[in-house]
């Protein structure tokens, strides 16, 4: 080919690529103006003539399609299946509050855990009732969108997200961090959610229950095509900076405009395309919050998406950092939810459960009654306290509800509905499973069964360990359970690795062929890592995600059942009650033993510790609190912060009373001044490597 020729394809390339370029740029700025701002500029016949002009562009030269072109947003081609993926950030629940009391003291719970005295900003947002995502953006292009699933991990249903066109492909951002994470709640707006039931109802399906099922069932739908006819929406809330050293969100987020607090974050969100929820409100006293709640209780009824309550969170990311996390929550932030649906029904009887860690849990059994859409039979009582506050009567007329829309509970009782001669319901004093004298300590509300070889200890201590979030053991079940205690094959998981094919086909409905998957999949338990095994032991309060963080400090079970109670408090997230279950529980001989059968039968205890993790705790650093500010001489910030936690102390960013000591470096600012004030001792970086040792 002469090179004219050449020339003159290249430059006609060049120039369609320019505008393939500028046409996307203008499609992605209307989406922007249209989905985020609510405040279109283009009309629609408009945008469908230059869409279809990129369109036609990219199928002649296909070379010309870029991941965030608008053409992207719908698959081609059904996914046979999702993929199971990790969280870079847990995505923690909420408490609930139901009512103003709830409020105030978690309020109050903020204030003390920082020392003050007067009302912490925060800001309200309407709790969407959808489906929680997790968005990955990387150099400002969205690469992964998940469900929330457990929290810690989730199914990757990018192709689903990119049908949402309210969720940008590309981020409205010049210089955008290696990595950006975006939450937000995808909803069905009412409106479409009617329409698709009206479809379905026309073509003889079955209906979708409400728009939050809805959402969740589009979302995992196989089909993008079918996921983009449904018209999912997004709303916006939170946006975590990664940090390169830890599975949590740097509350400092570098690289970015200053976005302190919040309300920033949620102005931020919309600046680079995503929409937020425009009802939102920053309130400076428990009066806003409360008219801000009783406002939106009628208001809310007229909204075109469905919301169940408000999600209120501490503004200033100063104040959220040093509060932290709970096991499942975190504490700077509670969801107030509004009452859900209640309905009276008669209490016939009240049986007690035997959980496995002992404690009796009081339920009650109801005259069956519709509630929130589902047939409820039966209600939780809580404990021995609830009950005395009930005055619970068998026979009662009781108000129940769904807590959380979720589990029924008994709200109140109607005394004036009383049947004569009804029996007020006492809890029982033996262990209804082993007949055991049970216990109620004085500062708790919870009564339990302390016999270790009670049946319902038993029987729950195995159903946790095999259940997915632990081992995954497949093939064994609460019926399969409870036949192999009753028949005393088993005693405790560690018997789960002695059962032989044959003791297995004994069992009711048990064949060869059955049995033998059955020992397969236990055999196949013992690769599992150690986080797995930390949680499936059940200590108490350790949930999946403080499993994995602890077993991140400690890499092996010998680090952790040698270590102190402050050691391993000062794992972030990990607060003090978590910390003495861990150490109480290691210190019992059973425990000991369980754990030793467990490493005989081959399961893993150890596990290779992440760069920067604890492998050795310094008793002068473990369990104390850290802050380090200005430029130290020869070590960066982020790694004076690492050789700290990983000889077990703690790192914060803001100075307060419970801070031990404060390492300074040039140009230290306000947090000098403060850690004079308050006496706190200060070290230079010569000082902290010597301490260090």
């Amino acid at each position: 080919m002469a090179p004219e020729t050449q020339n003159s394809q290249g430059s006609a390339l060049d120039t369609l690529q320019s505008r393939a370029v500028e046409l996307r740029k203008i499609l992605q700025r209307a989406s922007y103006e249209y989905y985020a701002l609510d405040a279109p500029t283009m009309e629609d016949s408009v945008y469908d003539a230059l869409y279809h002009e990129l369109l036609d562009l990219e199928k002649q030269y296909p070379q010309l399609i870029t991941p965030d072109s608008p053409t992207q947003r719908v698959g081609e081609k059904p996914t046979t299946q999702f993929v199971s993926v990790q969280h870079n950030i847990p995505l923690y629940s909420l408490e609930n509050a139901f009512t103003s009391s709830d409020v105030n003291s978690w309020q109050e719970r903020c204030q003390k855990g920082l020392e003050k005295q007067e009302f912490l900003d925060s800001v309200c947002e309407l709790k969407i009732d959808g489906s929680a995502i997790a968005l990955t953006y990387k150099q400002g292009l969205l690469v992964r969108g998940a469900t929330r699933g457990d929290g810690v991990s989730g199914e990757d249903i990018t192709p689903n997200i990119k049908t949402i066109r309210s969720i940008p492909l590309k981020l409205n951002l010049e210089n955008p961090p290696d990595r950006l994470e975006i939450r937000g709640e995808a909803f069905l707006p009412i409106a479409v959610f009617d329409d698709i039931n009206q479809e379905r109802s026309q073509q003889g399906e079955a209906l979708f229950a409400n728009p939050r099922n809805a959402a969740a069932g589009t979302l995992r739908q196989l089909d993008s095509r079918i996921v983009a006819k449904r018209r999912l929406d997004f709303f916006a809330y939170t946006i975590h900076l990664p940090s390169p050293n830890t599975n949590q969100a740097d509350f400092a987020l570098q690289n970015l405009p200053d976005v302190t607090s919040q309300w920033q974050a949620l102005e931020f969100l919309q600046q680079i395309g995503f929409r937020v929820n425009p009802n939102k409100k920053l309130c400076k006293s428990i009066q806003e919050l409360q008219d801000y709640y009783d406002y939106w209780a009628t208001e809310r009824l007229k909204l075109p998406y469905m919301t169940d309550g408000m999600v209120i969170k501490l503004n200033e990311f100063s104040k959220q950092e040093p509060l932290g996390f709970t096991q499942k929550t975190p504490r700077w932030a509670i969801a107030w939810k509004y009452p859900a649906e209640e309905m009276p029904t008669v209490i016939e009887a009240v049986t007690v459960q035997v959980g496995r860690t002992g404690t009796l849990t009081p339920v009650a059994e109801l005259r069956p009654v519709l509630l929130a859409g589902t047939t409820v039979a039966r209600a939780t009582l809580h404990n021995s306290d609830r009950l005395a506050e009930l005055d619970l009567h068998i026979g009662d007329t009781a108000i129940v509800r769904k807590a959380g829309e979720i589990i029924p509970e008994v709200v109140r009782i109607l005394p004036e509905l009383r049947p004569n001669g009804a029996i007020r319901f006492v809890m029982p004093s033996h262990c209804p499973e082993c007949g055991q004298p049970v216990l109620k300590p004085e500062d708790e509300a919870a009564t339990r069964c302390i016999n270790r070889l009670c049946p319902a200890i038993v029987r729950g201590a195995i159903e946790h360990w095999v259940s997915r979030e632990a081992m995954d053991i497949n093939g064994i079940g609460e019926k399969l359970v409870r036949q192999l205690v009753t028949e005393n094959h088993i005693t405790s998981v560690a018997d789960l690795y002695a059962l032989t094919s044959e003791q297995l086909q004994t069992l009711d409905r048990m064949g060869q062929k059955s049995a033998d998957k059955i020992i397969a999949a236990i055999a196949q338990s013992k690769i599992k890592p150690w986080a797995r095994v930390l949680y499936g032991l059940g200590i108490r309060h350790v949930g999946s995600v403080n499993a994995q963080n602890i077993a991140d400090n400690f890499p092996n079970v010998e680090l952790l059942a040698g270590a102190s109670k402050e050691a391993i408090a000062s794992i972030f997230g990990i607060g003090e009650e978590i910390a003495q279950s861990i150490y109480d529980w290691f210190r019992k001989d059973i425990n000991q033993h369980l754990v030793e059968r467990l490493q005989g039968a081959g399961l893993q205890f150890v596990s290779e510790p992440k760069e920067g993790k604890a492998i050795a705790l310094n008793p002068n650093i473990a369990g104390k609190i850290f802050v380090v500010t200005g430029t130290l001489p020869t070590l960066k910030r982020d790694e004076a912060k690492d050789l700290i936690k990983s000889a077990g102390g703690k790192v914060t960013d803001s100075v307060s009373k419970k801070t031990n000591y404060l390492v300074v470096g040039a140009e230290a600012g306000s947090k000098l001044e403060k850690a004079q004030s308050l006496g706190v001792e200060c070290l230079s970086e010569e000082e902290l490597l010597q301490l260090l040792g």
